[in-house]
């Protein structure tokens, strides 16, 4: 019995089905040679031969499994905002460039809402904080944003996985229907979130404990300090694995309507053998953010300065530990515009890889066609004999 469930649209009644689909520990399909195209009467090439056919497009593999100098992968159809094959790690970007681009409405209003809140949030910390507590300062500012800044991540996570996996499938999706489709599974998403932010964290402490111990005990041999202080740290790439491997959880637990273990197991499951490739999309998109995120705020904080909203301290930089409430605001709002292109950038990223990882493994792009009503696909980025899809390539 197979526990790799089939495409579940979001709000659909409908079970996801568990046919025509290897198991999730199934080598990834790679796509095989094209059958020779059948010849299109009346198109002759310049010289009198016959001219390129429909079926066979740029990027389709040549008879013969030989693949001449120029072509590239197989284009498979395009219902939304991905072709429905394995993708590339630009395929993937692009893909959660053009979400945001094409249904701008709907992710747009939702992540600036999410932010709007979020920096409110804020500025009241900042307001409540900014008593003289010399430098715990900024970690109480911190520490005082994270239950607020946790539950809108959960919630900014469940609604534009829907508006995602819509687009993938060429459909819009309103803020009310996000809405209704992600509520049931909020408290849900909400404990596996904090599941797996503890894991990491709790894996270094516990690495870190042999130190503490020791210390505590009035101990401080240099050697074993520093012996001890090596185990801990080499738990820290332990917790940066087991995040990545969990990473896929969410949209899997979201798309799939299953529990928290078991969205983690499908997430365990179809992170293997990928590690490294999930870590690299996931960190080239939150850099790609956090660039985005620092070319809007900088120039406002650039701007408080020189109209004298924030003092600089003894090395030159600003002084975050007192900021005046003018530049709060001004930082608020720097803040705002950045999550609202941010956020759901980040978001689409996390949910395509985790269709690009059941497509590659699962075969899950015949289930996204059959959804997104497109004629037979064969799972290998081409359509059926006389699909118009190629044709209209």
């Amino acid at each position: 019995m197979t526990d790799t469930p089939g495409w579940a649209s979001p709000s659909s009644s409908e079970p996801p089905r568990d046919d025509a689909r290897p198991p999730a520990d199934a080598p990834a399909a790679v796509p095989g040679p094209s059958a020779p195209p059948q010849a299109t009467p009346g198109w002759t090439g310049p010289t009198g031969a016959p001219g390129p056919q429909w079926g066979q497009q740029w990027g389709q593999q040549p008879p013969g499994g030989h693949r001449p100098y120029g072509w590239g992968a197989p284009a498979g159809p395009k219902p939304g905002v991905i072709p429905l094959r394995p993708l590339s790690f630009g395929e993937l970007l692009d893909g959660a460039v053009t979400t945001v681009r094409r249904h701008w409405r709907t992710a747009l209003a939702l992540s600036l809402g999410l932010a709007v809140v979020a920096q409110a949030g804020n500025v009241l910390v900042n307001l409540l904080v900014k008593g003289k507590t010399g430098e715990a300062t900024q970690s109480l500012r911190l520490l005082a944003g994270l239950p607020l800044e946790l539950l809108l991540n959960v919630i900014a996570t469940a609604l534009l996985t829907i508006v995602v996996s819509r687009a993938v499938l060429g459909r819009s999706v309103t803020a009310g229907e996000a809405w209704r489709d992600a509520r049931p599974r909020l408290l849900q998403l909400l404990g596996l979130t904090l599941l797996t932010a503890l894991i990491g964290p709790g894996v270094t402490l516990l690495g870190f404990t042999p130190l503490l111990g020791y210390l505590a005990a009035g101990q401080d041999t240099p050697a074993i300090v520093g012996l001890l202080t090596l185990v801990g740290l080499l738990t820290v790439p332990v917790a940066v694995w087991l995040y990545m491997r969990f990473s896929l959880a969410a949209p899997a637990l979201m798309l799939e309507k299953q529990g928290v273990l078991t969205a983690m197991s499908r997430s365990w499951r179809l992170v293997r053998g990928a590690w490294w490739r999930v870590l690299g999309i996931n960190l080239l998109g939150h850099v790609l953010a956090l660039v985005v995120a620092m070319v809007v705020v900088v120039p406002f904080q650039f701007l408080g300065l020189a109209l004298g909203f924030e003092s600089l301290n003894d090395q030159g930089l600003p002084d975050s530990a007192d900021r005046g409430i003018a530049m709060v605001l001004l930082l608020a709002v720097a803040g705002i515009i950045a999550g609202t292109f941010t956020t759901p950038f980040i978001a689409a990223v996390g949910v395509l890889v985790y269709i690009d990882q059941r497509i590659r493994r699962e075969a899950l792009d015949i289930e996204l066609a059959r959804a997104a009503g497109l004629p037979e696909h064969d799972g290998t980025g081409r359509g059926g004999p006389g699909d118009p899809s190629l044709a209209r390539r």
